[in-house]
């Protein structure tokens, strides 16, 4: 029971991966806040989790709103004391090629995916530096790392979360607060179902490990970085993709 009496925030955490750390979490002890602007299927990710013998609390917050972002962590406060992991997973992807990608589409996955990450830490970690202890986990993608044809703004929203997290783990240290980033390759999703076939089949031949991540293998990572085992791990970027992306 790794995280025992901790309390998880997991952002984007009604489906996917966001889903599959907050189960893993469970396993391990952790009580969990679910923030997804899909609230209906939130609530019933935490009725899961309540069958499972742990607390569980949704959330309907937009984390590209920061008002409504401190508004939700103040809650928490008053629900549960504390707040000792934060998961930033939220994100969208909105594709196009960079000629015919709209001011729109680049604006909204900037905002959910990279200011809804730096709006989440900013509020949580005011938390966590009055308890001089936390856990910050980011997820990034390889995306952010080796760039992608039609994700100009997914690729520079990612990249700018591992830059992020660098920034801010120096930032934190200080007060006991690890902050690190995951960067997942291509996994089984319910977005990345909707891709063409004959794509899908080409990026698992890019893959050494020949097969797709699935969102437990992300998790797993997650609860590693978020239990005392990585304590003096902070400011790094973990790639789980199989081995597509060697450096």
């Amino acid at each position: 029971m790794r995280l025992e009496n901790k309390i998880a925030l997991i952002t984007g955490g009604a489906r996917g991966i966001g889903r599959a750390i907050a189960l893993c979490f469970v396993k391990e002890g952790a009580d969990i806040v679910i923030w997804d602007v899909n609230i209906q299927e939130a609530e019933k990710t935490c009725q899961d989790i309540e069958a499972l013998g742990s607390k569980a609390f949704a959330q309907a917050v937009d984390v590209t709103d920061y008002e409504k972002v401190e508004e939700a962590t103040n809650k928490i406060l008053d629900k549960y004391g504390k707040v000792d992991i934060l998961v930033n997973n939220a994100g969208i992807t909105k594709d196009n090629l960079l000629l015919r990608m709209s001011e729109a589409d680049w604006d909204a996955v900037i905002n959910v995916n990279l200011k809804g990450t730096f709006n989440c830490t900013k509020a949580v970690s005011k938390l966590m530096i009055k308890q001089r202890y936390g856990k910050i986990i980011n997820i990034a993608s390889i995306i952010g790392i080796i760039g992608n044809a039609g994700q100009a703004n997914y690729a520079a929203s990612k990249a700018g979360i591992i830059a992020l997290t660098k920034t801010t783990a120096k930032e934190l240290a200080s007060r006991n607060i690890n902050v690190n980033a995951v960067a997942p390759g291509f996994i089984q999703t319910e977005m990345t179902a909707k891709l063409p076939q004959g794509l899908k089949e080409k990026m698992r031949g890019a893959i050494p490990a020949g097969r797709f991540g699935s969102p437990d293998d992300v998790a797993g990572v997650c609860l590693f970085l978020a239990s005392e085992e990585a304590g003096y791990i902070t400011g790094q970027t973990i790639v789980v993709d199989g081995g597509m992306v060697m450096s």
